[in-house]
Parts: structure tokens; sequence; C-alpha cells
């Protein structure tokens, strides 16, 4: 397999690996700095050909944060591949998915982060944002790289297909396609309200964990995802209560 590099902002690189089987995109985020972060693993399958690609930009062993949305393994797979590579590492997980699993999983004890905790790697703050249950998974939760306003959005947006590395074009319908295919997201009252709070933060560009780099109407698209969910969600309500 191979991963293609691109820089979806400064400092913030896009690592890609097209997987055949599923017909989607595999995506982890490298933020550059003088404590370098990944933002998702990859499956242990992929840790081969996203290790070599990451070591065009940095030698591994100086990676000093390793995160995730949630636990899962095109998240969290290579999670101790990553640590064993890089001696000065520590995964960074919310407080919560600590608690239940990281502690558990790791092979070296995580750091524990609140809502709204910021890692600061050197010219770039990177805040973890706790989401539970959105789009799925209790421990979940998403990083808004501050300086750039980059939202890492995790599964948002998943769309099927080989796509560009970045675009402007709509990336709600192509969303909206691949949730009546996988019926990903977990449908709750929290999820248009969690949606509307990540448009507030106004981001610049959308990192997409299977999708393109989104540079659009970012707010727009967040919100125009939320009033989607929350219709399928009165409609799925209607239907179960006859």
């Amino acid at each position: 397999m191979d991963t293609e590099v691109t820089e979806i902002a400064a400092d913030i690189f896009r690592l890609s690996t097209f997987v055949d089987e599923a017909d989607l995109p595999m995506n982890q985020f490298l933020i550059l700095g003088e404590e370098p972060l990944l933002f998702h693993t990859g499956m242990p399958m992929l840790f081969p050909s996203v290790s070599v690609a990451a070591s065009k930009l940095l030698p591994l062993e100086s990676l000093r944060w390793i995160t995730f949305g949630h636990v899962e393994a095109d998240e969290s797979g290579s999670m101790n591949r990553w640590l064993a590579a890089a001696p000065r590492a520590q995964v960074a997980h919310g407080a919560m998915g600590c608690f239940v699993q990281i502690g558990y999983l790791a092979d070296r004890p995580p750091r524990p982060l609140d809502d709204g905790e910021v890692i600061d790697v050197g010219g770039r703050r990177v805040r973890r944002i706790e989401t539970p249950h959105v789009p799925h998974g209790w421990d979940a939760g998403l990083m808004f790289e501050e300086t750039t306003s980059t939202l890492l959005c995790g599964d948002f947006f998943t769309a099927f297909g080989r796509p560009v590395a970045e675009t402007d074009h709509d990336v709600v319908e192509p969303a909206l396609a691949a949730e009546d295919l996988g019926h990903a997201t977990a449908l709750t009252p929290a999820l248009g309200a969690t949606l509307r709070g990540l448009a507030d933060l106004e981001p610049a560009v959308l990192g997409l964990m299977h999708g393109p780099a989104y540079r659009g109407a970012c707010a727009t698209a967040l919100r125009d995802l939320a009033t989607a969910y929350d219709e399928r969600l009165d409609a799925e309500l209607e239907r179960l209560r006859g």
C-alpha cells in the first residue's frame, strides 16, 4: 500500500492510504512542532506504509504525542507500534477513555485529557473536544488545532471511494450516502447539537478521516450535516414509536 502525504494547513500533514477492500481512505494527521503529535494511528496492517511516510517528515523517535478520536481498529489499532517506534511518545486520550480502555491497552501509561484541554506542541495548540457517543463510542472526541483553525473531525463526513487529497466541493451528500450504506453514526439527541457546537468554532479546514481535507464553507457543512441527522433521528423515533 502507498501512503500519500499532503500538507493541509501549515505544519499539519494528512497521511492517506486507500484500502481497496473497504473502498475507503484511511487518514492519519501529523502535526509538527517541538513535540510532534499524531492523530489516528491506523490499523496494524497500515503501520509499515504510514510510518515510512511519516519518517519523511520527522524522525519517528521524535514523536511526542499519539492521539485519536475513539478506540477502534482504524483509529488506535497501531498505538503500541507507534509507542515502540517513538520511545518518548505518550498516548493522550480523553480521561474516560483512558480509565475504561487505554489505561489497560497501551504499553505505556497514557495522559488523560479533560474536555477543552490543550496540548501545545510548539507553535501549534491542539485542543481535545469531548463528544461522547458522537459519532459513536463512549470515549469519542475530536481535536481542534487552534492556530490554523483545523478541525480533525474523525469519522464525520465519511464517504466511500477514492478521494482527491483536498476539495472545496460538497462533502455532506457523499457522507449521507455512506451513512445509508453503513449506518455508522449513533443517532442521539446530542448529535445535532454537537455538530453545531463544532460549527461555532468556525474551522477553516476539516481533516476527514475517511475523505479529503475540506476547504469549503466548513461551518455550513457541519450545520447542514447536523440538520440532516436531526431529521433522521426524528424519523427513526417516529418509526419506532409506531
